[in-house]
């Protein structure tokens, strides 16, 4: 059995640890001064973490053995382990449930401001934003294999764009919105020519300063920027020049919002699977290979850096103009770990897996407002388990497969007819330099 007396006791002396171990944190409080003792908190915690260990045990004892004991014996939850196994494998293997899973949450999006409050709509255009952020920089993470630790800093360049031209030459929302993308490419190059022979470690360090660097200039050239007082009044999106009251502005900006992640859904998605996408991934595989096959290096990673960076300039755009107000606090170093947080969570290269983690990761620091003192130990706590049980993300880029009945001329449907009679023509072609060569052999 699974629940033995050993198991129990173990997980009893887990919790007991634990809560020896954070009581100085958790247990002392000091009120004016004086201890105050919590003891009920952290007898709480240590029956959730009795619980916890429990769950852990499960799922490598368990789960992972697909419901068998040491001792031969099916557990009691061995067909819960098992149906769970079953629709995780299920999932992994059907190409359309990325597809099905982005529309079915395309509909939702598209009646939540009708049925929610404005608080709602507001939150989840910025988490829009920050699907396209995580986006962008899984083509330079996940697709291109280049660490960047330095994102935020054309999130910032994209909405003091719009911001600065704003102010100083009356430049709308529309017109910004592509100067924006086309400064940022330009900051993409900056950045990318000086780091093109760097890698791992090392680029993610020049990155980090090149953000910390941006960040500084905006905060120190305070005549031009506004330094750390930020730009404010900066005005929000028109639409066709109509005056639109707050709550139709709000939802006005969240549905932009929505479509331009679902704009950067679709290309990236073309993007991955083009002539440029597929060697970005040869050059996130091995750069020498890629090399070696005629792949230009230096073009591919300016490619890299540029297409990335375009859509942290129009992801910081709408940020401007959703907030109408900006400053240097809002593009900070944390800002950039956790874009990247997405990017890894999701699952790196996947489209699917990333939109869905920058999802949950910006909507679960609003929702867990009700645990205040604790949201940022939960936080990390979802981080670190999501890093043991699922290290390679959420929704792992699909392969590519291959279907080799196409080469022994089997009959197919669709879009194998073509693979088909590429095979078979190879075939043929194969033959014939087969006979030709026994011909001259036989001369």
């Amino acid at each position: 059995m699974f629940l033995s007396a050993k198991r129990l006791f173990r997980s009893l002396m887990v919790s007991l640890w634990f809560m020896c171990l954070v009581f100085p944190i958790m247990g002392i409080k000091i009120v004016k001064k004086v201890a105050v003792y919590s003891f009920d908190s952290v007898f709480y915690l240590g029956i959730g973490i009795f619980f916890a260990s429990l769950a852990w045990a499960w799922y490598f004892e368990v789960y992972l053995q697909g419901g068998m004991e040491k001792d031969g014996k099916k557990s009691l939850f061995a067909p819960v382990g098992q149906c769970w196994k079953k629709i995780t494998t299920k999932i992994e293997d059907t190409p359309s449930a990325g597809k099905y899973t982005l529309l079915i949450l395309l509909v939702v999006f598209s009646i939540l401001p009708f049925v929610s409050s404005m608080y709602q709509t507001t939150i989840f255009a910025l988490a829009f934003l920050y699907v396209m952020l995580a986006l962008g920089l899984n083509i330079v993470v996940g697709i291109a294999g280049q660490l960047v630790l330095g994102y935020a800093a054309f999130y910032a360049i994209g909405a003091y764009t719009y911001a600065l031209l704003n102010q100083y030459l009356g430049f709308g929302f529309w017109i910004c919105l592509p100067i924006a993308g086309f400064v940022t490419v330009i900051a993409g190059f900056v950045l990318a020519f000086p780091v093109l022979k760097l890698r791992g470690d090392y680029l993610a360090i020049v990155t980090l300063g090149f953000g910390e660097i941006v960040r500084l200039l905006i905060t120190n050239f305070s005549d031009f920027t506004g330094g750390a007082k930020g730009v404010s009044n900066i005005p929000r999106p028109s639409f066709f020049g109509m005056e639109l009251s707050p709550n139709m502005n709000t939802i006005y900006v969240y549905y932009l919002a929505l479509f331009a992640a679902l704009i950067t859904i679709v290309v990236v998605a073309r993007l991955k699977d083009s002539r440029v996408g597929m060697a970005l991934q040869a050059l996130k595989d091995d750069e020498i290979a890629s090399e070696a096959m005629g792949i230009d290096l230096r073009k591919t990673k300016l490619a890299a850096f540029a297409l990335g960076s375009c859509w942290a300039g129009f992801a910081g755009v709408l940020f401007a103009a959703r907030n109408s107000f900006i400053s240097p606090a809002s593009f900070t170093f944390m800002d950039s770990v956790m874009i990247l947080s997405m990017v890894v969570l999701g699952g790196m290269g996947s489209i699917t897996g990333v939109a869905l983690a920058a999802l949950i990761l910006a909507l679960m620091p609003e929702y867990l407002r009700a645990f205040s003192e604790y949201r940022m130990l939960i936080f990390g706590l979802v981080m670190v388990l999501m890093m043991i049980f699922r290290p390679q993300g959420m929704i792992p880029p699909s392969k590519r497969k291959y279907y080799p009945s196409a080469l022994f001329g089997k009959k197919g449907s669709g879009k194998n007819d073509s693979a088909q009679k590429f095979s078979a023509n190879t075939i043929a072609h194969g033959n014939s330099l087969n006979e030709s060569t026994e011909g001259e052999k036989h001369a």
